[in-house]
């Protein structure tokens, strides 16, 4: 988990319009964005230009410009004497990411309840309200565009340059993709939300301290199912009575 629009990622990102649409460029951005969320693309797959032309049907420029913009993203990294790769973290990186994630949006939680406004936390309760209709049937707690992304408002209502540049551009798609991943974990999505409507309500509270302290709890439940995935252990969201 991490403003966004100061880039071209997701679907209310800043982006060339033509005519009120988007562009070629944009459109093979987000559905190779898409394929690599989904893991159509797998983490660590070599990116092959001419099939990925072939397959979204389009020539190579456009499909050169989303690689680019990848990059930029850090979902693609490009070696010499292999090519362009979908990027691919170690068990170990990947589990410090979340330890930083775990400190970083404990602290934009703790800001986010001094900062926001009342009308943004209303608006966040009202988000939350849409993903408690969204993942009632659903594996998924799906929040790939950033404006329906609870982690994505709460790091932008922190209102800290440096907190916002690290969830909100550097690290933003990346912990994207493995959040929407784990989230398939059952019945994660449904204890995800419980967990985001607490600390929606520490926020409207304005208390501080609560807020971060759930927020880190939250993010410590996904590392440590995390840790269950990359053991290789059945890894199960431990049901709450509120969700039975």
């Amino acid at each position: 988990m991490l403003g966004d629009e100061a880039d071209t990622t997701g679907a209310a990102g800043c982006r060339d319009v033509v005519e009120g649409a988007q562009t070629l460029g944009d459109r093979v951005y987000d559905q190779l964005l898409d394929a690599i969320m989904t893991g159509e693309i797998p983490l660590g797959a070599k990116i092959g230009e001419n099939d990925l032309a072939q397959r979204f049907g389009v020539s190579r420029g456009p499909l050169r410009e989303a690689i680019r913009r990848l990059e930029e993203r850090r979902l693609v990294i490009r070696t010499a004497h292999v090519g362009a790769r979908v990027v691919e973290m170690s068990d170990t990186s990947l589990l410090e990411l979340f330890f930083v994630r775990e400190a970083m949006e404990g602290m934009a939680a703790r800001l986010a309840s001094q900062r926001m406004s009342d009308a943004e936390i209303a608006d966040l309760e009202r988000l939350l309200d849409a993903h408690g209709e969204s993942v009632a049937d659903r594996e998924h707690y799906d929040q790939r565009d950033h404006d329906l992304d609870f982690h994505y408002r709460i790091a932008k209502g922190a209102r800290n340059d440096l907190i916002e540049g690290l969830l909100c551009r550097d690290l933003y798609q990346l912990l994207q993709i493995y959040r929407y991943r784990h989230s398939a974990v059952p019945g994660r999505a449904q204890r995800a939300l419980l967990e985001h409507r607490r600390v929606a309500a520490a926020i409207a509270d304005r208390d501080g301290d609560l807020a971060e302290t759930l927020m880190r709890r939250h993010i410590v439940a996904a590392r440590k199912i995390l840790e269950g995935l990359l053991a290789g252990t059945a890894a199960t969201a431990v049901p709450h009575p509120e969700l039975k």
